[in-house]
């Protein structure tokens, strides 16, 4: 039978994350360091990089308790909800703080070199705006002309591109390119909203 582990080490773990969760919200990315953690958090800093010897992975595992908000329970019209979502994930890429937790996150994972572990935010993404397609082509309100799994690419990438690389801001008229790269939507849907 394996050991229970120590309630101290247990309480210590919970006390870095939840410091360097507040330090995330209250100052941005930057902020995540081994030594702010551990002033917050009242450890040692050699207690905070027991636990996470990479600043990157300190900064990864407080976000992941974080609920990604994008994509979820999509409603018919699907190509109105998809518009909703996309203007509402260009709308939060182009707040300055969530422009730099998205940069973290994206190095983290470079640096991390792998997408082994929990469920990343671009396998979350993908794996729901591929089951939103997969109900509009069932209801006959879509004729996807892309390869499903390429969706997410097509239409998250380039918010991406644009929020992170140029700076600028999405218009609508963007996000509706975007939706029709998909494929051919018909009836009301076709609506912009």
């Amino acid at each position: 039978m394996a050991d229970s582990p120590d309630p101290r080490v247990t309480r210590s773990r919970e006390a870095i994350l939840a410091a360097a969760r507040e330090l995330l919200l209250q100052e941005g990315p930057a902020a995540v360091t081994h030594q702010h953690v551990a002033a917050r958090a009242g450890v040692g800093r050699a207690t905070v990089y027991r636990h996470w010897p990479q600043p990157g992975t300190l900064l990864g595992d407080a976000m992941a308790g974080v609920r990604l908000p994008f994509f979820r329970e999509p409603v018919p019209p699907v190509r109105t909800w998809l518009r909703q979502q996309l203007r509402s994930l260009a709308d939060e890429l182009d707040l300055p703080d969530v422009r730099a937790v998205t940069a973290a996150l994206v190095q983290g994972v470079v640096d991390a070199g792998t997408t082994d572990g929990p469920e990343q935010p671009a396998e979350a993404i993908g794996r729901r705006l591929r089951a939103a397609l997969a109900s509009a082509q069932e209801s006959g309100e879509l004729r996807l002309a892309v390869d499903a799994r390429d969706a997410a690419a097509l239409v998250v990438g380039p918010l991406f591109y644009r929020s992170m690389l140029e700076l600028g801001p999405v218009s609508e008229a963007m996000i509706d390119r975007l939706v029709d790269t998909l494929g051919t939507w018909t009836g009301s849907a076709h609506t912009p909203v």
